[in-house]
């Protein structure tokens, strides 16, 4: 507890300093910004005009950082400096088996998401400058992930080539497995998924297109849509039906506890992106698993009944599965 107060102290003595450093299409692990931040900067770059996209994955970002190379971007007193080696270098005990910190910041420390955004800190800056105004790609990062965007395919092939070999000076590489090239709005299979939504571009007639915007606006042609990706669909669905599963032959109330925050965490993190047909089929599919737990429960001979005890009408709405006292 003490080694962990002194880490959260070391935080709070560095961050406001690499806050006011930090580049601003960084998102991750950052005060006052979040994953919709770095959506909705995707959204404002994409919107009107269809573009490129480096859909990249840093390889095992957070165990490979050099030790030495991120002891170099800080510019503290050199106890601080001293104490932070230290960290770096204490090893990890897993399962009461102990082994050494060669490279990395480990994963669940306090200080080790501040420390990979500081040795991350630079990538978009020296990659946009490396490449001249009108050529600037736009880059955004969140954590380990990040999307490079642009109009000209050449442009992405650029920066993937500088962005590795950035990488490559702080011990890391791009995953080979998580990253590609994909267009917003054409080819077979347009779009990316990125923290969880996927994110695509559709063509779309003059009622139903985008705008340019302004006094003068007029359609352009596509419309771009943000929803949870398929992933994020199956394991949310997944998650669900494993509750389910465990607690078959628990009473109602156990179910509900355990249903609730799974709910409405996923509910709460795409509601204010996504469109509301989104949610409502996890609505559907929800009562749809709801229905098959109250057969397996109580038999489809008596299910007309069953139904009303489990499922009740609130406000006037319909399927609500509600805790009630006495319910098993």
């Amino acid at each position: 507890m003490h080694d962990r107060a002194v880490q959260a102290l070391g935080k709070l003595v560095l961050e406001p300093e690499w806050e006011a450093k930090f580049e601003d299409t960084s998102y991750g692990f950052r005060p006052g910004r979040n994953a919709h931040d770095a959506i909705g900067r995707i959204f404002q770059a994409i919107c009107k005009t269809p573009k490129w996209v480096l859909d990249a994955d840093i390889y095992k970002c957070f165990d490979c950082i050099n030790h030495k190379a991120l002891l170099n971007k800080l510019e503290c007193p050199k106890p601080l400096k001293k104490q932070i080696a230290a960290w770096l270098k204490a090893g990890v005990l897993e399962n009461n088996k102990y082994s050494k910190s060669t490279a990395g910041t480990p994963q669940g420390g306090v200080r080790s998401p501040l420390l990979a955004n500081i040795a991350l800190d630079g990538l978009i800056r020296d990659t946009v400058s490396a490449l001249s105004k009108s050529k600037a790609p736009k880059i955004i990062r969140y954590a380990d992930d990040f999307v490079v965007l642009h109009e000209d395919i050449g442009v992405i092939l650029k920066c993937q080539k500088l962005i590795s070999k950035w990488l490559a000076e702080l011990g890391l590489e791009l995953s080979e497995a998580k990253t590609e090239i994909k267009h917003t709005l054409e080819g077979n299979n347009p779009g990316f998924d990125f923290l969880g939504f996927n994110i695509r571009q559709y063509r779309a007639g003059i009622h139903r297109s985008g705008r340019t915007g302004g006094i003068k606006s007029r359609p352009i042609g596509h419309k771009t849509y943000i929803r949870p990706s398929k992933k994020a669909i199956i394991n949310h669905r997944k998650a669900i039906k494993d509750a389910i599963k465990q607690l078959r032959n628990a009473p109602t109330a156990a179910l509900i506890k355990r249903l609730n925050p799974i709910i409405r965490g996923w509910s709460k993190y795409y509601s204010a992106i996504s469109d509301k047909s989104d949610l409502n089929g996890e609505d559907s599919q929800l009562w749809s698993v709801l229905r098959a737990y109250v057969v397996s429960r109580k038999g489809r001979k008596s299910l007309k009944g069953a139904m009303h005890k489990y499922f009740r009408s609130i406000n006037g709405k319909n399927g609500y599965f509600p805790l009630k006292m006495g319910c098993s």
